[in-house]
C-alpha cells in the first residue's frame, strides 16, 4: 500500500461510496490518513435501555418507531412521540413544545439520543433528549471495538457523507495503520521545533488521533495536528511578508507640521489612538519597502479619519524626480453605498485644498471639483476619468471593486486602502495592490472586531494596529434585551424619541414572509411583514421604508437617502445595513430575531446608530428561552467595546461560527487552535525564524510542499 495509491485499489467500494468518498474530497490513501475525527465517544458511557434506572444520563444508540405528535390532555400541549428500541429492550421518547420533532425525524434509520431517564420504575421514559441522526450505529456491542488486548474505550467518530459511514472510516483506518503505511511518512516539522513545544512526531499523531488509548493521547495528538495547520498558515504569511519586503514603494515625504495641520482642521479632537494610528503609518512611509498594516477598529471609531490624514501624507507627495503633480491612492469599499459616502466625506475634509478625487463604481463615474462648480462634484463619462487616471492627474481614487478592472491604470500608485477588508478575498487584494510594477504601501481596514490570535494568524504577514478608543463626546450605546411582554414598553421608548425629531432602524432575519407549512419557519420575521404591521399597529402617524438585498441598486440609493435626509422615519431592512450606512441622526435601533445573528454581527449592526453625540439605543429582541442564546446575548448588553464581544464569542461559539471556516481556508481542528494565543503566538515565532533562513524553504522540502497544498486547498479567502 502507497500513500499515493487510490483508495479503490485497497478498498472494496459499492458506487454510493465512491461518490460519498469524492464529496469528502477522498481520492488517495493519503488523503484518508488525514480525514481527522471529529470527536470521540468512550464506549463505557454508551448504555442499554435494558439497564437503564430513573434519573439515569443516557447516551443511547438505536432506532426510533411510532412517531406521532398529539397535544397534552389538561394543557394542550404540542407533543412529539416515539419509541426508542437498541438491541437489549425499548423505552418511550416525549417531546414537549417541539412538534416538528415528528416530522423531521420520520424517517430516520438509526439515531443517538442524550437525556435523562424519569417516569415511574415501571413505566420510565426520556423527556425532551437531544437526538442526532446517524447512517449506522457504530457500536453494537461494549466489545465491538475492543481487540482482547487492553484497548482503550475511545472511538473515533469521523465526518460522514450520505453513503459512507463513521464506522466504515473507524474500520478501514486501522487497516491502514496496520498495513506498514506510517513508515512511508516523513514528518515536515523540525524535531527540534517539535521537541521545544513537546509535540508527538507526525506518526505517532497519526495512531493517536485515528486510535487513542486515552484522552490524553487525543488531545496531545489533536494539538499537533492544530499546530500544522496554524504553523503552514504562518509559513505562507511570512514568505508574502519576506517578499513584500524586498519590493521598492514609492517615496512617500512626511511633513510632520503640515499633518498636523491637517488633523486641526477636523471638527473633533482626534483620540490618542487615532494619533498613534497615524503615526504608526507616517513611520511605515518612511521606510524603503511598502507598508502592508491591517487597522481594526470598532464601528465609530474614527478609521476613515486616520486614512484620510495619511491620504493627505501621500497626496503631497510628490513623484521621484518632479517638482509637480502627485502621488496616488485607490480606495477600495465593498459596496457602492459606502464608496459614495467615502467619496463626499473625501470632498469634505479636502475641499480646501487644490485635489481632485474622483468615484469608480459598476453604475457610473463622478469627479471634485466640477469645472461649472468648484464646490460640487460632476458626473464624468468612464473614459475620461480611466484617463486622467493613468496621466496621474486625479490623486485620489475611490471605487468598489470596479477598480481592480484591468482598463484602471495609475501613473503613480503609491497607496491602497482597502475597507471592510475581510469582504475581499486575498486575490482581490492582491490584484490592486499589484497594479503597478512597485508595490504600494496597503493599509487594510476593518471595523468587524477579530480576536487577536485569528488576526495573528490569518493576517499574519500584516502589521496590527489597533483603533480602541470612542470619539471625544461619544455617549456609549444602551442595549435592552427585551423579552416578548416588554414590546409595548419598548415601543413607547421608540416613540419617545422619534417624537425628539430622531429616527430608526428595524433589523429583520428574512425578506419575506416564510411559508408556514415549514416547521419552524413562523419563528423569523419578516422585512416586509413586520413594516406593514409597524405601520398599521404600532406607528401609523409615520413614515415607514423597507431596505433589503432584492431591491435594485437604484431603489437601494433612493431609499438611504430619502432616509438620510429625514423622508423616512422608521427603516425596516435585514442585515444589508451592516455595512455602509450613515446617518448621524437614526439613534434607535430594535432587532428582532436576535439569535438568529452572530455577536459579531449583532455588534456591527449595533454601530450603526453610534453616528453621533445623541444617546443612541439598541432594543434586542428575542424569543428564544435557551440558556446559551441567553447568555450570548446578555454579553452583547454588558461587554465594553467589539473586541471583548469577540473573545467571548470566539471562546462561546468558536471562529468557524464568527468568521466562517470557507472564508480563511481552515479546518475544524485548526479553528481550535486559534483559540490558544500560546499556540499562534509560538506558531508565528518559528514561522519568522524559519523564513529568514530559507525565505523559500529550499532547505525543507517537505515543508514547501505541505504549505503550497495548504495554498492552494483553501487561497486563504
Amino acid at each position: 500500500m502507497q500513500l499515493t495509491d487510490s483508495i479503490e485499489k485497497h478498498f472494496r467500494l459499492v458506487e454510493t461510496q465512491k461518490k460519498a468518498l469524492k464529496c469528502l474530497g477522498l481520492t488517495t490513501i493519503e488523503s484518508l490518513l488525514y480525514h481527522l475525527p471529529s470527536r470521540y465517544e468512550n464506549v463505557s458511557e454508551i448504555m442499554r435501555v435494558s439497564d437503564l434506572k430513573k434519573d439515569d444520563a443516557a447516551i443511547l444508540y438505536g432506532t426510533l418507531s411510532g412517531l406521532k405528535t398529539k397535544k397534552s390532555f389538561r394543557l394542550r400541549t404540542p407533543i412529539s412521540e416515539a419509541q426508542f428500541r437498541d438491541e437489549s429492550g425499548s423505552i418511550k421518547i416525549t417531546w414537549f413544545h417541539q412538534p416538528y420533532i415528528a416530522k423531521m425525524y420520520e424517517g430516520a434509520t438509526h439515531v443517538k439520543l442524550t437525556g435523562k431517564v424519569t417516569g415511574d420504575t415501571d413505566s420510565l421514559y426520556i423527556a425532551n433528549p437531544e437526538i442526532e441522526r446517524i447512517d449506522a450505529i457504530p457500536v453494537e456491542t461494549h466489545g465491538l471495538f475492543a481487540n482482547g488486548d487492553g484497548a482503550s474505550d475511545f472511538y473515533a467518530i469521523y465526518p460522514e457523507s450520505k453513503g459512507i459511514t463513521s464506522k466504515w472510516f473507524y474500520h478501514n483506518m486501522r487497516k491502514i495503520l496496520e498495513g506498514g503505511i506510517l513508515e512511508q511518512i516523513t514528518d515536515p516539522v523540525p524535531e527540534e521545533i517539535l521537541k521545544r513545544y513537546n509535540l508527538p512526531s507526525l506518526t505517532t499523531a497519526l495512531v493517536w488521533i485515528h486510535t487513542p488509548r486515552s484522552e490524553k493521547d487525543s488531545l496531545a495528538a489533536r494539538k499537533r495536528f492544530a499546530f500544522n495547520e496554524v504553523f503552514f498558515i504562518q509559513l505562507f504569511k511570512q514568505q508574502e511578508r519576506h517578499e513584500n519586503n524586498e519590493k521598492h514603494s514609492l517615496r512617500v515625504t512626511v511633513d510632520e507640521a503640515r499633518i498636523k495641520e491637517f488633523v486641526e482642521r477636523f471638527p473633533f479632537e482626534p483620540t490618542d489612538s487615532q494619533k498613534s494610528a497615524i503615526d504608526s503609518i507616517a513611520e511605515d512611509f518612511k521606510k524603503e519597502h511598502p507598508m502592508s498594516r491591517l487597522l481594526e477598529g470598532d464601528v465609530g471609531s474614527g478609521k476613515t479619519a486616520v486614512a484620510a490624514t495619511t491620504v493627505y501624507a501621500v497626496t503631497t507627495s510628490r513623484p521621484e524626480g518632479q517638482d509637480f503633480g502627485a502621488l496616488q491612492t485607490a480606495y477600495m469599499v465593498p459596496t457602492e453605498i459606502l464608496a459614495k459616502q467615502h467619496f463626499e466625506s473625501f470632498i469634505e475634509y479636502f475641499n480646501h485644498m487644490p485635489v481632485s478625487i474622483a468615484l469608480i463604481t459598476s453604475s457610473g463615474c463622478k469627479k471634485f471639483p466640477s469645472k461649472v462648480d468648484p464646490s460640487k462634484a460632476t458626473e464624468i463619462s468612464r473614459a475620461q476619468l480611466l484617463k486622467w487616471v493613468k496621466n496621474g492627474e486625479i490623486p485620489i481614487v475611490i471605487g468598489t471593486h470596479s477598480l481592480i478592472q484591468k482598463t484602471v491604470e495609475f501613473k503613480n500608485l503609491a497607496y491602497v486602502i482597502i475597507d471592510e477588508q475581510h469582504r475581499f478575498g486575498t486575490i482581490q487584494r492582491q490584484t490592486l495592490a499589484r497594479k503597478d510594477d512597485r508595490a504600494p504601501h496597503l493599509l487594510s481596514m476593518t471595523a468587524t472586531p477579530i480576536p487577536r490570535t485569528l488576526a495573528l494568524t490569518i493576517y499574519g504577514d500584516l502589521d496590527l494596529t489597533v483603533l480602541d478608543e470612542m470619539p471625544h463626546g461619544r455617549k456609549p450605546i444602551r442595549t435592552e434585551i427585551v423579552v416578548p411582554d416588554g414590546r409595548t414598553k419598548t415601543y413607547e421608548k421608540i416613540r419617545t424619541e422619534l417624537e425628539a425629531g430622531r429616527q430608526a432602524y428595524v433589523i429583520c432575519p428574512r425578506i419575506d414572509e416564510p411559508d408556514p407549512k415549514k416547521a419552524l419557519a413562523l419563528n423569523a420575521k419578516s422585512v416586509t411583514a413586520e413594516a406593514a404591521r409597524l405601520k398599521k399597529d404600532v406607528f401609523p402617524e409615520y413614515e415607514i421604508g423597507i431596505l433589503h438585498s432584492k431591491l435594485t441598486p437604484a431603489k437601494k440609493e433612493e431609499v438611504m437617502n430619502a432616509f438620510a435626509a429625514g423622508d423616512i422615519d422608521i427603516l425596516v431592512a435585514t442585515s444589508v445595513v451592516e455595512v455602509g450606512v450613515n446617518v448621524p441622526n437614526a439613534t434607535v435601533i430594535v432587532i428582532e430575531g436576535a439569535e438568529r445573528f452572530g455577536l459579531a454581527q449583532l455588534h456591527q449592526l449595533r454601530g450603526r446608530v453610534i453616528r453621533s453625540n445623541h444617546q443612541a439605543h439598541c432594543f434586542v429582541f428575542s424569543e428564544s428561552k435557551s440558556k446559551k442564546s441567553v447568555e450570548r446575548l446578555r454579553a452583547l448588553a454588558t461587554a465594553k467595546n467589539g473586541f471583548d464581544l469577540a473573545e467571548f464569542d470566539l471562546t462561546l461559539r468558536g471562529a468557524g461560527e464568527l468568521y466562517g471556516k470557507k472564508q480563511w481556508g481552515l479546518s475544524d481542528i485548526g479553528m481550535e487552535a486559534i483559540k490558544n494565543v500560546k499556540m499562534v503566538e509560538a506558531a508565528r515565532s518559528e514561522a519568522e525564524k524559519l523564513i529568514n533562513l530559507d525565505p523559500t524553504l529550499v532547505k525543507h522540502p517537505d515543508l514547501r510542499r505541505h504549505v503550497e497544498e495548504k495554498v492552494e486547498a483553501s487561497h486563504f479567502e
